[in-house]
């Protein structure tokens, strides 16, 4: 987010009287500050077991299994079956990395669309969006939530501005107890906490004031020490207000302590209009599981780490088990006279012994071997453990019953991968808000034409994209003399890019087997058609225009070839001589001849065309 804000022009470094005259002075910053320690209060449990969830994540769940306890002489394995799970989660949703597609719902902001479409994607690129969607699939995977912030950044593009998209902390930000939906919370809070020198460098009338926290920040178990004596809580604020029109309007204000640093309704040009146009929070909730009366959910460790840890603890007494087996211990009567510093140095071959040694002096302790049933139960734990996080052998590569062809392992794997479908689409919705905040940051702050490189299979072209096109345009005058607006609207949609090796390799598969079944020959366009109509593949759209070009491509030549006909026949007509019979060496049969030849070798050429691209090749942009 944007943290180089100016100071509030006039009134932040006048005396605390001066404030109460604005619509956001000391006595609201002292209200937001006692609602932000509300919101916490009602957020307790969910950061103790974000906290809790992150030492799981991390493979030392035996620290928050002891609490506190030192650990004893017992084994603590730390098996990674949960780890494992998260970890292959993760990989099917970069897998499936997602690209808009912006759509118009006119036919006159096409052009828009398309440009918008290509430079989307690059807006995102810029502002690192792939790490950022990396990281929050861990959140999301690991506490059930990830939260993304989409601000307007002023000191990306060499001050110019631009879209940034963040990543949140799930413990900076506060909304208010008992709503799902977070645009309905009627504030919302983000703290982070600052170097005090370099907040006292940026707004100088800090060194004059008490920069106490507002709230204390629940902090994650950290390898590493980390300080935070010098450190400061900075609260940015948001709220909502309902304009006397009916219009609902997004303000924005940041403190410190009891020190306003910026108000958007304490500025003229904000103060009407809010902070952004769009009137909604910019932050977007991305939930695995959900809960009511929140809105985030839970993930993957607080549904597995019930199984995780009974096959720890398992594993733990089969080990110590093991170990006490395999570690020899013995009865010694006091008057048994061994030498016990030799007698437990393997290093020396002799031990010395006074008097008669004799089994009733020395007997070794008999282990009692655990049966085949404990290892049973524990292989059962570890199968409900990849059962309940639907995270199969063959959703990672593996196989049964010797299934070795790629299009059948990519086949089960699509069949076994529900879970990991309905998951990855719920952040496609979560994505496609995250596209329309883009879109109008870019409405509303793109005033000057911008230029984008755009690569594609076919080099590199460029788009230049304002934001004037997308604002309201005057389109008429109302009967009353005012002047009727339109605003350019758009929706969007989601296609995943596929990196998955099996994935195209199916994809190539089913290329050459339609092209060895005649579907690209322009002969039996409409049979084909027919067939794809009740088919459902990646894909499916672009065949079909293949399929279309290639008929209309040949219609056209056969018109061409009649065309050269008529006008042969004609001229033979005129010069008193017979146009050659079907088959001869005429020129006019000859001309149409060599047309339908290259026609059809043009033909061939879409459907050979289609199949090197492997039906995987994605459009510019």
């Amino acid at each position: 987010m944007n943290d180089t804000l100016e100071p509030l022009t006039g009134a932040a470094g006048e005396e605390t009287e001066a404030l109460f005259a604005l619509p956001v002075g000391t006595p609201e910053i002292r209200k937001a500050a006692e609602t932000l320690r509300n919101y916490k209060d009602g957020k307790a449990n969910l950061e103790a077991r974000v906290v809790e969830d992150e030492r799981w994540y991390q493979m030392r769940h035996w620290e928050v299994i002891r609490r506190g306890k030192e650990s004893g002489t017992r084994p603590e394995p730390s098996s990674a079956w949960l780890f494992n799970a998260i970890m292959n989660k993760h990989a099917d949703a970069m897998d499936n990395y997602p690209e808009p597609n912006i759509l118009p719902r006119e036919a006159q902001d096409e052009a828009d669309a398309q440009r918008l479409s290509a430079v989307l994607p690059v807006i995102l690129e810029r502002c690192e969006f792939e790490q950022t969607y990396s990281d929050n699939w861990w959140e999301k995977l690991k506490h059930g939530t990830a939260v993304y912030g989409v601000f307007w950044n002023n000191d990306m593009e060499n001050g110019l501005g631009d879209v940034d998209v963040c990543q949140v902390d799930l413990l900076n930000i506060f909304w208010e107890p008992g709503i799902t939906d977070i645009q309905k919370s009627r504030n919302l809070f983000v703290v982070n906490l600052q170097d005090r020198d370099l907040l006292e460098e940026q707004y100088p009338q800090l060194r004059q004031q008490d920069m106490g926290n507002a709230v204390d920040i629940k902090q994650y178990i950290f390898d590493d020490t980390v300080r935070t004596d010098e450190k400061v809580v900075v609260v940015d604020w948001y709220y909502k207000l309902r304009t006397p029109e009916g219009r609902t309007v997004l303000h924005y204000a940041k403190f410190v302590g009891e020190t306003l640093l910026f108000a958007s309704e304490n500025e003229p040009d904000y103060a009407e209009r809010g902070w952004y146009d769009h009137g909604r929070y910019p932050f977007v909730f991305d939930t695995l599981f959900p809960e009511k009366g929140t809105p985030v959910g839970f993930g993957y460790v607080a549904l597995c780490k019930d199984p995780q840890l009974y096959i720890d603890r398992l594993g733990q007494n089969i080990l110590e088990n093991a170990m006490m087996a395999t570690r020899p211990r013995y009865f010694a009567a006091s008057s048994a006279g061994v030498n016990e510093e030799e007698f437990l140095d393997w290093s020396r071959p002799i031990v010395h012994v006074e008097g008669t040694l004799d089994d009733a002096r020395l007997k070794p302790v008999t282990v009692n071997t655990l049966g085949s049933i404990y290892p049973n139960i524990l292989e059962m734990k570890i199968s409900e453990l990849k059962e309940t996080a639907a995270n199969r052998d063959m959703s990672s590569g593996g196989t049964n019953g010797g299934v070795t062809a790629a299009s059948a392992i990519a086949a089960l794997q699509e069949a076994g991968n529900k879970a990991a479908r309905d998951m990855i689409s719920g952040s496609y919705r979560r994505y496609t808000q995250l596209g329309y905040l883009c879109i109008e940051l870019v409405r509303q702050f793109y005033d000057e034409m911008r230029s984008f490189r755009i690569t594609g299979p076919n080099g590199n072209r460029y788009e230049e994209v304002s934001g004037q096109s997308l604002r309201e345009q005057v389109v008429g005058t109302a009967a009353d003399g005012s002047a009727q607006t339109r605003r350019p609207v758009f929706d969007i949609s989601i296609q995943p890019q596929k990196r998955n090796p099996f994935s195209r390799m199916s994809q190539n598969e089913l290329a050459k087997e339609l092209y060895g079944l005649g579907f690209f020959n322009p002969e039996r366009a409409q049979e084909a058609v027919g067939a794809l109509e009740l088919m459902e593949f990646e894909g499916k759209s672009k065949v079909l225009r293949q399929i279309t070009q290639g008929q209309t491509l040949q219609n056209t030549c056969r018109q061409l070839s009649e065309t050269l006909a008529g006008i042969t026949g004609v001229a033979a007509g005129g010069s008193g001589e017979m146009p050659p019979a079907a088959g001869g060496t005429g020129g006019g049969n000859t001309l149409a001849a060599s047309a339908k030849q290259a026609q059809l070798a043009t033909q061939d050429n879409y459907g050979e065309t289609l199949v090197r691209r492997g039906m995987t090749g994605g459009t510019a942009g």
